[in-house]
């Protein structure tokens, strides 16, 4: 499948949880009941999600081939809650958004 249609999937099994699909600069997001984005498709088929720093799901995350720590400037001003995962790993966005959306703020 391509990563717009897996970004869907995870926003399917993710609905009824109240998470619904919507936009964030212009690219797909996955948003919370309160309209808050945990997960967000990028121009390049990844998806990044908000782990908090420490905690065991941020730490895996940034395991897997390719991820890193989302830098949406492209400067070097890493946002380091927020874990990019490439599209080689969408087996584990599921359960990654579903840790970005039970973790507090």
């Amino acid at each position: 499948m391509s990563a717009e249609e897996d970004f869907k999937q995870v926003g399917a099994e993710l609905a009824d949880l109240g998470v619904r699909i919507s936009t964030m600069m212009g690219r797909p997001a996955l948003k919370d009941q309160a309209g808050k984005v945990f997960a967000s498709l990028q121009r390049d088929g990844a998806m990044v999600f908000r782990l908090v720093r420490g905690t065991p799901e941020h730490t895996a995350a940034l395991k897997l081939p390719g991820a890193s720590l989302f830098d949406p400037s492209g400067h070097g001003r890493l946002v380091k809650d927020w874990v990019v995962v490439p599209h080689s790993s969408a087996p584990t966005w599921t359960d990654l958004a579903e840790a970005a959306l039970t973790r507090p703020r």
